[in-house]
């Protein structure tokens, strides 16, 4: 297996460590299930990031098994699984990529004196003893060994020197220095980088990376400052999903080396035109929207209003766009479909936007596709996205939403009735509310007999017009459990009801799930 590192160590590009899977997935309500990370790691690979990481075999059984399925359903990129320094987590890790075209293993333990003090209760030299034995255990079964030193931008450096020496020496082929807490300011890690790669024998035969959180806004610069310093990974997730404030978001850093490769004089291999898609993806698949404002992949992110900004575009785009959006993949929302195009079309699109249609029933999503032609004037890309999605979410559901009646008026309460079927039983509840959704959602919340707190509402257009299909989004939160849930339709009351019971099937399937251990990671 000595290709996965050899036969591109030399090679004067950055590498794209993608952990949207593993540390993005720790985010409050981003939490997917084996079959959506599955559709999350095969847009990766359309993406061609060099590494997954697939998530944390050892925290439980549902994680182990999205890191093997994984493992087996992608071919170009590593697939690794995060790990402790422990016996059963390393074994654990070994276990789940067992069976990847090219597999990995992802190590590490806390090298700063304020988590060996008051978390792990080590002294320095006991985490120079376990670093060094984890990766000797994973170097009698695999070439692809990533070593990272937690909470490096707090840690000692000349400390650190002697732990990735020492760790190099055992196997290590990849080192990483994260800022788990964002605490790092650009010019401070750069040097890091820096001093690490003078002082480390074997410092140039070994890949440099870097994995940043966003806690002051500054993981996307100071995963720039380490590459500026030699570093030739970047560790990040789509969206810049992540714990807290998130992590670097892969869109921004791919564009950013993209956009000033003047400057930076490295770029990654990404296949940019997939980047649209993916935050497009990940966005319905954990219900969160992207924000209009999000760099690269928001919707202003191409948006002129202002007069003089207008004329200049007009003109002469580069005066004010410093990318092109077709660069990145943003659909031009023209009319590509209507209610006379046939099947084979409409599979031939679905590719084009980059879903895979072998993981959808592309009948069921096809007689959607007509019976919102019959509903809109005009089908755009967008609308089709949100459909496939939509039908997505509804499969081997505990809830599953058969019908919806509404009803208001200015004199009256507004009343809803609804029926789910439950676990294959058909049950159906009224309610009244202070307006329609809220009175779905009390007629829901009867039938899955919970009441958790809605964290958030939120609702969106995915086109313009009055006949547009509109996206719902929702958090809920019950028993410290915090999901996510989304849906799509014309009617934006049935988005809701559809958002809704997402989230509840969201919410049932954790609750049946072992629960992760609280763990400090990277």
């Amino acid at each position: 297996m000595a290709e996965n590192t050899a036969e591109h160590a030399d090679a004067d590009y950055v590498r794209i460590f993608d952990t949207t899977l593993r540390d993005g997935e720790q985010s409050p309500g981003c939490t997917m299930n084996v079959e959506e990370k599955i559709a999350i790691a095969r847009q990766l690979e359309r993406l061609n990031v060099d590494i997954i990481e697939a998530g944390f075999a050892a925290s439980s059984p549902g994680d182990f098994e999205s890191v093997r399925r994984v493992a087996d359903a992608v071919r170009g990129p590593v697939v690794l699984s995060l790990s402790r320094t422990r016996e059963e987590d390393v074994d654990q890790a070994l276990r789940s990529v067992d069976k990847a075209s090219r597999p990995g293993i992802h190590i590490f333990i806390a090298t700063s004196d304020i988590h060996l003090k008051y978390k792990l209760n080590m002294t320095r030299e006991d985490v120079l003893d376990a670093a060094t034995w984890a990766v000797a255990r994973a170097k009698k079964h695999l070439d692809y060994i990533e070593f990272s030193c937690e909470d490096a931008s707090r840690s000692d450096w000349d400390f650190m020197v002697k732990v990735c020496t020492e760790v190099i020496r055992a196997g290590a082929r990849v080192i990483n220095l994260p800022d788990t807490t964002g605490h790092a300011i650009p010019e401070e890690f750069g040097r890091m980088f820096a001093y690490m790669r003078e002082r480390v024998p074997g410092a140039d035969k070994i890949i440099w990376s870097a994995h940043c959180h966003n806690d002051l806004g500054l993981a996307v610069a100071n995963s720039l400052a380490a590459v500026k310093n030699g570093a030739r990974q970047v560790e990040c997730t789509i969206n810049g999903i992540g714990e807290r404030a998130g992590n670097c978001a892969m869109e921004e850093v791919v564009m950013a080396l993209k956009t000033r490769h003047d400057l930076m004089g490295v770029q990654s291999r990404i296949n940019t035109r997939q980047i649209y898609p993916a935050s497009r993806l990940l966005s319905q698949v954990i219900g969160q929207p992207v924000p209009a404002n999000k760099p690269i992949v928001g919707d202003n992110a191409f948006a002129h209003e202002a007069g003089i900004h207008q004329d200049g575009v007009l003109k002469y785009k580069l005066t004010y766009e410093i990318m092109k959006p077709e660069d990145i993949g943003i659909p031009s929302n023209k009319l590509v479909l209507g209610k006379h195009s046939g099947r084979h079309a409409f599979a031939d699109r679905l590719k084009h936007l980059g879903v895979d249609i072998e993981s959808i029933d592309l009948n069921k999503a096809f007689a959607e596709f007509k019976a919102l032609c019959d509903k809109k004037k005009v089908v755009y890309d967008d609308d089709i996205l949100a459909l496939v999605t939509e039908e997505a979410r509804r499969t081997t559901d505990h809830y599953e939403l058969i019908d919806l009646h509404v009803s208001s008026a200015s004199n009256s309460m507004p009343h809803a009735r609804v029926a789910l079927r439950v676990a294959g039983e058909e049950i159906r509840a009224e309610a009244d509310g202070d307006g329609m959704v809220d009175a779905c959602y009390k007629a829901i919340y009867k039938i899955a007999g919970v009441q958790p707190a809605l964290e958030r509402y939120a609702v969106k257009a995915i086109t313009g017009g009055t006949d547009a299909l509109g996206e719902v989004s929702c958090l809920l939160r019950e028993n410290g459990m915090t999901v996510a849930g989304a849906g799509a339709h014309s009617d934006i009351v049935m988005a809701s009801a559809l958002a809704l019971v997402n989230a509840l099937n969201r919410l049932k399937g954790r609750s049946t799930m072992p629960l992760k251990p609280t763990m400090d990671v990277p």
